[in-house]
């Protein structure tokens, strides 16, 4: 048996969140289904009320090899720590002031598409090479690893 992996987010703007995390990952907001163009198109054609067009939205791997990201509204805020996150590999073979360097570079572009920086772990050879903790503009942690 085969199965594929989709990551499913709780969000109040799932929308959004997905163009986030499109943007982070290099992947694309999932298109509608032929012969739509839009999902606006889509979800009009379907009956879909106004209100309810940003229940949800995904990411998917352009070249298809990623998980797909799911994104569902939820009323509830975000309480908590996460308990599972993402590490979005940024520096893989540096190591160092090169992969901090890097690492740096990866979060003040994600700062600039909404997330939010909260904390630096400096290098501790051997064990730990370093990596920045951040946020999605919804709050959900992940690392730059």
């Amino acid at each position: 048996m085969s199965l594929e992996v989709q990551v499913t987010v709780d969000a109040h703007d799932p929308g959004a969140l997905a163009e986030f995390w499109a943007t982070a990952l290099g992947y694309r907001v999932q298109p509608p289904p032929p012969p739509f163009t839009t999902w606006d198109e889509a979800l009009e054609a379907w009956g879909v009320p106004p209100e309810q067009r940003n229940d949800a939205s995904a990411a998917v791997d352009p070249d298809g090899h990623g998980p797909r990201l799911f994104f569902q509204r939820v009323p509830e805020d975000k309480t908590a720590k996460n308990r599972m996150h993402l590490d979005l590999r940024a520096a893989v073979g540096l190591t160092g002031d090169e992969r901090m360097t890097a690492l740096e570079a990866a979060a003040e572009r994600l700062v600039a598409h909404g997330a939010t920086r909260l904390l630096r772990v400096e290098p501790a050879p051997p064990l730990v090479g370093g990596n920045i903790v951040m946020a999605d503009p919804e709050g959900n942690e992940f690392c730059l690893d």
